[in-house]
């Protein structure tokens, strides 16, 4: 065999190698189009099945399921807010007493008016006397007890 037909030889031999991994190419490429359209196909199907169901299941059980969860909930709520209230009104008289101490308006301890909320970095002492009662020596003529 000379140094010709090797040559010739070799080029057929890479040819037919080229054409093999073409095919190979083009088979896989063929066959995951395939598995992509038939995962698709399966997806949407499940994706409808599942619409389906899920639509079935809320019509069955929601309503229910809503007036269920509300006369669960709604007694819990009620008795709450009522012992949020109740506890505002029990400790009133309190914080009216003490409150005044730490805002250092000494004149408005346990007067009914008191308010001693801060809005926007101001705070408002009372309706009558918006930045507290000023004579320390004199008592407050708004001032009325809050203790009954």
């Amino acid at each position: 065999m000379g140094r010709v037909a090797m040559e010739t030889w070799e080029r057929e031999f890479w040819a037919m190698m080229e054409t093999i991994v073409d095919g190979i190419e083009e088979f896989v490429t063929e066959v995951a189009k395939e598995v992509e359209t038939a995962v698709e196909a399966a997806v949407d199907v499940v994706i409808e099945v599942s619409e389906t169901w899920v639509g079935q299941l809320e019509a069955a059980i929601a309503p229910d399921l809503e007036q269920r969860f509300n006369d669960f909930f709604d007694p819990i709520l009620e008795a709450y807010l009522g012992l949020e209230l109740h506890l505002d009104e029990t400790v009133q008289p309190v914080m009216h007493t003490v409150e005044p101490l730490f805002n250092d308006h000494p004149a408005c301890i346990g007067c009914r008016h008191y308010h001693g909320q801060s809005y926007n970095g101001t705070m408002l002492v009372c309706g009558m006397h918006p930045f507290g009662w000023e004579d320390q020596e004199q008592k407050c003529p708004d001032w009325e007890s809050f203790w009954q």
